[in-house]
């Protein structure tokens, strides 16, 4: 087996194990029913504070228009609310509300418990590699 034939399989393997990683963690939600482009859209107002729909638009890659689609569900359920600017009132940005935060917090821990009873699960050597490998991979994610 080459050198690249070697990196292809280990990107491959590492690649597969992340995404099945990462569809698990998605399981784990409070609110079942919701899509992974509000969840993140929450996630984002949560963390960040209030956004315009243009800049909530641009953060995701998507149209005005498909972002309007999502912020108008998520205020029919109640996890978002739309508020005038305060510096300009012609503009108008969209702020979480404390049902969405609750939703945020309430999935951030199922998900952060899901993964403890992973770890839970393994050898102190086993979790020592998955944290050096959490590491690696951030910092090769933020370069």
């Amino acid at each position: 087996m080459t050198h690249e034939d070697s990196l292809s399989h280990e990107a491959s393997d590492l690649r597969a194990a992340t995404l099945r990683l990462a569809r698990r963690i998605r399981q784990q939600r409070s609110v079942t029913t919701m899509t992974d482009g509000q969840f993140a859209v929450l996630v984002n107002l949560h963390l960040h504070g209030p956004h315009t729909l243009r800049a909530l638009a641009e953060r995701d890659g998507i149209t005005a228009p498909s972002m309007n689609r999502t912020i108008n569900s998520l205020e029919e359920l109640g996890y978002v609310t739309r508020v005038a600017d305060t510096e300009d009132r012609r503009k108008v940005r969209i702020a979480i509300a404390d049902e969405g935060s609750v939703v945020v917090e309430e999935t951030i821990q199922r998900r952060d418990g899901w993964l403890a009873q992973v770890l839970e699960g393994l050898g102190p050597d086993e979790r020592r590699v998955l944290h050096e490998a959490a590491e690696i991979i951030l910092r090769e994610v933020h370069r």
